[in-house]
């Protein structure tokens, strides 16, 4: 019984790394910033996208996963990729429920 519930939280976390992995992408190629300044821990400010920089990225991931992502939501209250990422991930997993 609860091996089940161990693998599908590993599908989730790895799922959620690929998500990351997904959004580190469109950021170097969409908000053309070199790939060694997108960590995790990068700030937006760091790595010094501008508020069209980040519609246009919100954008690129829409088309990418298939997913509305509201220019108003949680995912401008983002400080770093990380929590862009989680903000992301959260509202993906509501949407799909």
């Amino acid at each position: 019984m609860f091996g089940g519930t161990e693998s599908l939280l590993e599908t989730k976390i790895a799922d959620q790394a690929a998500l990351a992995n997904q959004i580190i992408d469109v950021i170097v190629d969409v908000g053309m910033v070199p790939r060694e300044k997108v960590t995790l821990d990068a700030t937006i400010e760091s790595l010094d996208l501008k508020s069209i920089d980040i519609v246009m990225i919100l954008t690129a991931l829409e088309e990418k996963l298939d997913v509305y992502i509201p220019m108003d939501g949680p995912f401008h209250e983002a400080q770093d990729v990380k929590g862009l990422s989680e903000a992301i991930w959260a509202y993906i997993v509501k949407e799909k429920s």
